[in-house]
Protein backbone atom coordinates (compact mmCIF):
# COMPACT_ATOMS: atom_id res chain seq x y z
CA UNK A 1 0.00 0.00 0.00
CA UNK A 2 1.50 3.60 -0.97
CA UNK A 3 1.91 5.52 1.67
CA UNK A 4 -0.23 9.13 1.70
CA UNK A 5 0.83 12.16 1.43
CA UNK A 6 -0.32 14.01 4.38
CA UNK A 7 -1.58 12.55 7.73
CA UNK A 8 -4.16 14.59 9.26
CA UNK A 9 -4.07 13.92 13.21
CA UNK A 10 -6.68 15.46 14.98
CA UNK A 11 -6.94 14.62 19.12
CA UNK A 12 -10.17 14.55 20.06
CA UNK A 13 -12.35 13.86 23.32
CA UNK A 14 -16.37 14.33 23.64
CA UNK A 15 -16.50 16.39 20.28
CA UNK A 16 -19.08 14.80 18.89
CA UNK A 17 -20.86 18.39 17.47
CA UNK A 18 -18.28 19.29 15.48
CA UNK A 19 -15.78 16.00 14.57
CA UNK A 20 -17.60 15.49 11.96
CA UNK A 21 -17.90 18.77 10.48
CA UNK A 22 -13.86 18.60 10.78
CA UNK A 23 -13.48 15.43 8.85
CA UNK A 24 -15.78 16.65 6.20
CA UNK A 25 -13.69 19.85 5.77
CA UNK A 26 -10.52 17.79 5.74
CA UNK A 27 -12.15 15.46 3.26
CA UNK A 28 -13.02 18.35 0.84
CA UNK A 29 -9.45 20.49 0.92
CA UNK A 30 -8.04 17.44 0.17
CA UNK A 31 -10.32 16.41 -2.80
CA UNK A 32 -10.03 19.75 -4.12
CA UNK A 33 -6.15 19.99 -3.59
CA UNK A 34 -5.65 16.76 -5.77
CA UNK A 35 -4.15 15.65 -2.21
CA UNK A 36 -3.85 11.78 -1.34
CA UNK A 37 -4.25 11.80 2.46
CA UNK A 38 -5.07 10.11 5.60
CA UNK A 39 -7.02 11.52 8.43
CA UNK A 40 -6.48 10.03 11.87
CA UNK A 41 -8.47 10.52 15.18
CA UNK A 42 -6.74 10.24 18.32
CA UNK A 43 -9.87 9.83 20.44
CA UNK A 44 -10.42 9.27 24.27
CA UNK A 45 -14.18 10.11 24.05
CA UNK A 46 -17.39 8.64 25.91
CA UNK A 47 -19.92 10.55 23.75
CA UNK A 48 -20.11 9.52 20.10
CA UNK A 49 -17.22 11.37 18.60
CA UNK A 50 -15.67 7.90 17.72
CA UNK A 51 -18.38 6.17 15.83
CA UNK A 52 -18.57 9.87 13.90
CA UNK A 53 -15.23 9.78 12.76
CA UNK A 54 -15.32 5.74 11.93
CA UNK A 55 -18.42 6.22 10.02
CA UNK A 56 -16.60 9.03 7.43
CA UNK A 57 -13.74 7.05 6.68
CA UNK A 58 -11.22 8.37 9.28
CA UNK A 59 -8.53 6.30 11.27
CA UNK A 60 -9.29 6.35 14.78
CA UNK A 61 -6.72 5.06 17.42
CA UNK A 62 -7.01 4.93 20.92
CA UNK A 63 -4.10 6.37 23.26
CA UNK A 64 -2.89 4.33 25.77
CA UNK A 65 -3.39 7.22 28.34
CA UNK A 66 -5.24 10.77 28.23
CA UNK A 67 -3.49 14.05 27.90
CA UNK A 68 -3.17 16.25 24.85
CA UNK A 69 0.35 15.11 24.29
CA UNK A 70 -0.33 12.01 24.33
CA UNK A 71 -3.27 11.55 21.75
CA UNK A 72 -0.74 13.77 19.02
CA UNK A 73 2.07 11.53 20.15
CA UNK A 74 -0.09 8.24 19.36
CA UNK A 75 -1.42 9.91 16.20
CA UNK A 76 1.91 10.43 14.98
CA UNK A 77 2.81 6.51 15.87
CA UNK A 78 0.34 5.49 13.55
CA UNK A 79 0.78 7.67 10.63
CA UNK A 80 1.88 6.91 7.40
CA UNK A 81 1.95 10.52 5.39
CA UNK A 82 5.55 12.34 4.45
CA UNK A 83 3.54 15.71 6.20
CA UNK A 84 1.78 16.03 9.58
CA UNK A 85 -0.69 18.82 9.92
CA UNK A 86 -2.30 19.05 13.22
CA UNK A 87 -5.59 21.06 14.30
CA UNK A 88 -7.88 20.10 16.93
CA UNK A 89 -11.47 18.59 16.78
CA UNK A 90 -13.59 21.05 18.02
CA UNK A 91 -13.58 22.98 14.36
CA UNK A 92 -12.23 26.25 16.21
CA UNK A 93 -9.48 25.91 13.06
CA UNK A 94 -10.71 25.76 9.91
CA UNK A 95 -9.32 22.91 8.16
CA UNK A 96 -9.86 24.71 4.59
CA UNK A 97 -6.97 26.50 5.52
CA UNK A 98 -4.94 23.06 5.36
CA UNK A 99 -3.20 24.44 1.76
CA UNK A 100 -1.41 27.20 3.31
CA UNK A 101 0.24 25.06 6.08
CA UNK A 102 1.22 22.23 3.80
CA UNK A 103 2.42 24.06 0.04
CA UNK A 104 5.62 25.15 1.65
CA UNK A 105 6.29 21.89 3.22
CA UNK A 106 5.91 20.52 0.10
CA UNK A 107 7.75 23.06 -1.91
CA UNK A 108 10.57 23.02 0.24
CA UNK A 109 10.55 26.32 1.89
CA UNK A 110 10.01 25.25 5.55
CA UNK A 111 10.01 22.59 7.92
CA UNK A 112 7.73 23.52 10.18
CA UNK A 113 4.51 25.64 9.89
CA UNK A 114 2.79 27.49 13.03
CA UNK A 115 -0.51 29.25 12.67
CA UNK A 116 -0.98 31.98 14.26
CA UNK A 117 -4.07 33.76 15.38
CA UNK A 118 -2.82 37.03 16.83
CA UNK A 119 -1.86 37.77 13.18
CA UNK A 120 -4.92 36.29 11.48
CA UNK A 121 -8.50 36.80 12.13
CA UNK A 122 -9.67 36.14 15.45
CA UNK A 123 -13.85 35.49 15.66
CA UNK A 124 -15.96 37.11 18.51
CA UNK A 125 -15.76 35.38 21.36
CA UNK A 126 -13.61 32.61 19.69
CA UNK A 127 -10.56 33.52 23.00
CA UNK A 128 -10.84 34.97 25.91
CA UNK A 129 -9.72 38.61 26.73
CA UNK A 130 -7.19 36.80 29.53
CA UNK A 131 -5.75 34.64 26.78
CA UNK A 132 -5.59 37.03 23.78
CA UNK A 133 -4.14 39.77 25.40
CA UNK A 134 -1.87 38.20 28.55
CA UNK A 135 -1.42 34.73 28.68
CA UNK A 136 -0.77 33.95 25.34
CA UNK A 137 1.27 36.96 24.01
CA UNK A 138 3.15 36.84 27.95
CA UNK A 139 3.96 33.06 27.41
CA UNK A 140 5.08 33.34 23.84
CA UNK A 141 7.29 35.99 24.79
CA UNK A 142 9.12 34.52 27.47
CA UNK A 143 9.93 31.47 24.97
CA UNK A 144 11.04 33.72 22.18
CA UNK A 145 13.22 35.53 24.54
CA UNK A 146 14.47 32.09 25.70
CA UNK A 147 14.73 30.00 22.85
CA UNK A 148 15.87 32.93 20.81
CA UNK A 149 12.47 32.21 18.10
CA UNK A 150 10.24 34.77 16.54
CA UNK A 151 7.26 33.77 16.84
CA UNK A 152 3.93 35.18 17.62
CA UNK A 153 1.21 32.72 18.64
CA UNK A 154 3.14 29.81 20.50
CA UNK A 155 -0.51 27.93 21.60
CA UNK A 156 -1.85 27.60 18.18
CA UNK A 157 -2.83 23.99 17.53
CA UNK A 158 -2.68 24.08 14.22
CA UNK A 159 0.25 23.06 12.60
CA UNK A 160 2.02 20.93 10.03
CA UNK A 161 5.95 19.58 9.74
CA UNK A 162 7.57 16.67 7.57
CA UNK A 163 8.39 13.55 9.16
CA UNK A 164 11.89 13.85 8.85
CA UNK A 165 11.73 17.36 10.91
CA UNK A 166 9.57 15.44 13.36
CA UNK A 167 11.61 12.26 13.86
CA UNK A 168 14.32 14.71 14.73
CA UNK A 169 12.50 16.46 17.72
CA UNK A 170 12.31 13.45 19.74
CA UNK A 171 8.94 15.10 21.75
CA UNK A 172 7.68 13.09 24.97
CA UNK A 173 5.63 15.54 26.57
CA UNK A 174 2.45 13.63 27.26
CA UNK A 175 0.41 16.73 28.35
CA UNK A 176 -0.01 20.70 27.48
CA UNK A 177 3.83 21.38 27.03
CA UNK A 178 3.60 19.58 23.97
CA UNK A 179 2.78 22.77 22.41
CA UNK A 180 5.94 24.09 24.00
CA UNK A 181 8.11 21.27 23.52
CA UNK A 182 7.41 20.84 19.67
CA UNK A 183 8.49 24.53 19.47
CA UNK A 184 11.74 24.22 21.60
CA UNK A 185 12.87 21.36 19.95
CA UNK A 186 11.93 22.97 16.38
CA UNK A 187 14.45 25.91 17.62
CA UNK A 188 17.19 23.43 19.13
CA UNK A 189 17.39 21.78 15.80
CA UNK A 190 17.58 24.49 13.92
CA UNK A 191 14.24 23.77 11.82
CA UNK A 192 13.01 26.19 9.09
CA UNK A 193 9.90 27.71 11.26
CA UNK A 194 7.28 29.68 9.17
CA UNK A 195 4.21 31.34 10.23
CA UNK A 196 1.01 31.50 8.78
CA UNK A 197 -2.04 33.41 9.55
CA UNK A 198 -5.80 32.01 10.03
CA UNK A 199 -8.87 32.77 11.17
CA UNK A 200 -10.02 31.33 14.96
CA UNK A 201 -13.72 30.40 15.49
CA UNK A 202 -15.83 29.74 18.76
CA UNK A 203 -15.92 26.59 20.68
CA UNK A 204 -18.97 25.30 20.31
CA UNK A 205 -18.69 23.22 23.44
CA UNK A 206 -17.20 24.45 26.65
CA UNK A 207 -13.30 24.76 26.80
CA UNK A 208 -11.10 21.97 28.33
CA UNK A 209 -8.85 24.41 29.39
CA UNK A 210 -7.49 25.05 32.43
CA UNK A 211 -6.05 28.93 32.11
CA UNK A 212 -3.86 29.31 35.49
CA UNK A 213 -2.75 25.48 35.61
CA UNK A 214 -1.85 25.45 31.87
CA UNK A 215 -0.03 28.38 31.71
CA UNK A 216 1.89 26.99 34.79
CA UNK A 217 2.66 23.97 33.02
CA UNK A 218 3.99 25.65 30.25
CA UNK A 219 6.35 28.50 32.08
CA UNK A 220 7.59 25.22 34.22
CA UNK A 221 8.26 22.86 30.76
CA UNK A 222 10.47 25.74 30.45
CA UNK A 223 11.85 26.40 33.14
CA UNK A 224 12.73 22.85 33.14
CA UNK A 225 15.08 24.20 29.45
CA UNK A 226 16.41 27.01 30.49
CA UNK A 227 16.40 27.39 34.51
CA UNK A 228 19.02 29.83 34.54
CA UNK A 229 16.87 33.03 33.87
CA UNK A 230 14.45 31.86 36.48
CA UNK A 231 16.59 30.38 39.42
CA UNK A 232 20.04 30.71 38.54
CA UNK A 233 20.71 34.55 38.11
CA UNK A 234 18.03 35.73 40.91
CA UNK A 235 19.15 33.11 43.33
CA UNK A 236 22.99 34.68 41.91
CA UNK A 237 22.02 38.17 42.74
CA UNK A 238 20.73 37.40 46.19
CA UNK A 239 23.63 34.93 47.28
CA UNK A 240 25.51 38.31 46.37
CA UNK A 241 23.69 40.76 47.96
CA UNK A 242 23.12 39.01 50.91
CA UNK A 243 26.83 37.83 51.65
CA UNK A 244 27.76 41.75 51.08
CA UNK A 245 25.34 42.56 54.05
CA UNK A 246 26.58 39.66 56.24
CA UNK A 247 30.09 40.29 55.72
CA UNK A 248 30.24 44.14 55.86
CA UNK A 249 27.80 44.14 59.08
CA UNK A 250 29.97 41.81 60.84
CA UNK A 251 32.80 43.49 60.12
CA UNK A 252 31.39 46.22 61.40
CA UNK A 253 30.43 44.37 64.81
CA UNK A 254 28.00 45.34 67.53
CA UNK A 255 25.49 44.00 65.17
CA UNK A 256 23.12 43.20 68.24
CA UNK A 257 22.52 46.71 69.25
CA UNK A 258 22.76 48.65 65.84
CA UNK A 259 21.95 46.23 62.68
CA UNK A 260 20.86 43.32 64.26
CA UNK A 261 17.13 43.10 61.47
CA UNK A 262 19.59 43.74 58.44
CA UNK A 263 22.50 41.16 60.06
CA UNK A 264 19.96 38.55 59.91
CA UNK A 265 17.99 39.41 56.35
CA UNK A 266 21.09 39.48 55.09
CA UNK A 267 22.01 35.79 56.26
CA UNK A 268 18.38 34.82 55.15
CA UNK A 269 19.38 35.94 51.61
CA UNK A 270 22.95 34.54 51.42
CA UNK A 271 21.09 30.88 52.34
CA UNK A 272 18.16 31.29 50.09
CA UNK A 273 20.17 32.62 47.21
CA UNK A 274 22.41 29.46 47.54
CA UNK A 275 19.11 27.26 47.35
CA UNK A 276 18.43 28.96 44.11
CA UNK A 277 21.20 28.11 42.31
CA UNK A 278 21.60 25.00 43.75
CA UNK A 279 17.89 24.02 42.41
CA UNK A 280 18.54 26.00 39.10
CA UNK A 281 22.04 23.39 38.87
CA UNK A 282 19.36 20.39 39.78
CA UNK A 283 17.43 21.46 36.73
CA UNK A 284 20.10 22.22 34.37
CA UNK A 285 21.64 18.94 34.89
CA UNK A 286 18.78 16.95 34.73
CA UNK A 287 18.08 18.71 31.29
CA UNK A 288 21.39 17.95 30.34
CA UNK A 289 21.26 14.06 30.98
CA UNK A 290 17.83 13.80 29.25
CA UNK A 291 19.39 15.88 26.20
CA UNK A 292 16.91 19.10 26.45
CA UNK A 293 19.88 20.81 27.36
CA UNK A 294 23.18 21.41 25.09
CA UNK A 295 26.08 20.45 27.46
CA UNK A 296 27.89 23.80 27.48
CA UNK A 297 28.66 26.90 30.10
CA UNK A 298 29.41 25.95 33.85
CA UNK A 299 26.86 23.74 34.35
CA UNK A 300 28.46 21.04 32.13
CA UNK A 301 31.31 20.70 33.95
CA UNK A 302 29.44 20.16 36.81
CA UNK A 303 28.76 16.75 34.84
CA UNK A 304 32.91 15.69 35.63
CA UNK A 305 33.17 13.48 38.68
CA UNK A 306 36.16 15.94 39.47
CA UNK A 307 34.00 18.64 39.74
CA UNK A 308 31.91 16.88 42.12
CA UNK A 309 34.55 15.75 44.09
CA UNK A 310 35.78 19.78 44.62
CA UNK A 311 31.92 20.56 45.32
CA UNK A 312 32.02 17.53 48.41
CA UNK A 313 35.43 19.23 49.35
CA UNK A 314 34.08 22.77 49.31
CA UNK A 315 31.26 21.92 51.25
CA UNK A 316 32.59 20.16 54.01
CA UNK A 317 35.00 23.05 54.46
CA UNK A 318 32.41 25.92 54.99
CA UNK A 319 30.19 23.37 57.12
CA UNK A 320 33.69 22.39 59.57
CA UNK A 321 34.06 26.41 59.55
CA UNK A 322 31.05 27.01 60.86
CA UNK A 323 30.83 24.03 63.39
CA UNK A 324 34.30 25.65 64.59
CA UNK A 325 32.51 28.55 64.95
CA UNK A 326 29.46 27.80 66.24
CA UNK A 327 31.56 25.61 68.96
CA UNK A 328 33.48 28.92 70.37
CA UNK A 329 30.29 30.16 70.93
CA UNK A 330 29.00 27.44 72.93
CA UNK A 331 32.26 26.91 74.92
CA UNK A 332 31.67 31.00 75.73
CA UNK A 333 28.77 30.32 76.66
CA UNK A 334 29.08 27.36 78.84
CA UNK A 335 32.48 29.30 80.44
CA UNK A 336 30.00 31.98 81.11
CA UNK A 337 27.46 29.36 83.53
CA UNK A 338 25.52 29.92 80.67
CA UNK A 339 24.63 33.42 81.29
CA UNK A 340 23.42 35.91 78.62
CA UNK A 341 25.98 36.28 75.98
CA UNK A 342 26.47 38.60 73.51
CA UNK A 343 27.84 36.46 70.45
CA UNK A 344 24.31 36.52 67.84
CA UNK A 345 26.99 37.82 65.05
CA UNK A 346 28.97 35.20 65.51
CA UNK A 347 26.18 32.54 65.71
CA UNK A 348 24.50 33.93 62.82
CA UNK A 349 28.03 33.51 60.63
CA UNK A 350 28.46 29.81 62.11
CA UNK A 351 24.71 29.05 60.85
CA UNK A 352 25.21 30.91 57.15
CA UNK A 353 28.44 28.58 56.45
CA UNK A 354 26.98 25.46 57.92
CA UNK A 355 23.97 25.69 56.09
CA UNK A 356 25.78 26.70 52.43
CA UNK A 357 28.15 24.02 53.14
CA UNK A 358 25.62 21.37 54.06
CA UNK A 359 23.67 22.31 50.61
CA UNK A 360 26.83 22.19 48.65
CA UNK A 361 27.57 19.00 49.95
CA UNK A 362 23.70 17.87 48.97
CA UNK A 363 23.83 19.39 45.74
CA UNK A 364 27.52 17.26 44.77
CA UNK A 365 25.41 14.32 46.09
CA UNK A 366 22.29 14.82 43.88
CA UNK A 367 24.15 15.64 40.83
CA UNK A 368 26.21 12.72 41.37
CA UNK A 369 23.04 10.50 40.95
CA UNK A 370 21.83 12.62 37.84
CA UNK A 371 25.09 10.92 36.22
CA UNK A 372 24.58 7.67 37.62
CA UNK A 373 21.34 7.85 36.00
CA UNK A 374 23.01 8.97 32.83
CA UNK A 375 25.00 5.80 32.91
CA UNK A 376 22.12 3.01 33.50
CA UNK A 377 20.19 4.65 30.18
CA UNK A 378 22.91 4.50 27.97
Amino acid sequence: MSSPLVSIIIPCMNEEKTIGRCIQKALSTMKQEGMEGEIIVSDNSTDNSREIAISMGAKVVIPENKGYGNAFLEGFRQSRGKYFLLADADDTYDLKEMPKFLKPLIAGEADFIIGTRLKGDIKKNAMPWLHRYIGNPVLTKVLNILFKTNISDAHCGMRAITREAYERLGIKSEGMEFASEMIIEAARKKLRITEVPITYYPRQTPSKLHSWGDGWRHLRFMMLYNPTPFLSIPGFLLFILGAFMTWTLAMRGNVETTSLHSFILGSMLAIIGTQMIATGSYMKVYGMVHNKIDKTGLTAKLLDYHSLEIGLVVGALLFIGGMILGSRVLFKWISSGYGSLSEIGAAVISMVLSAIGIQVIFSALIISIFLLEKKDNR
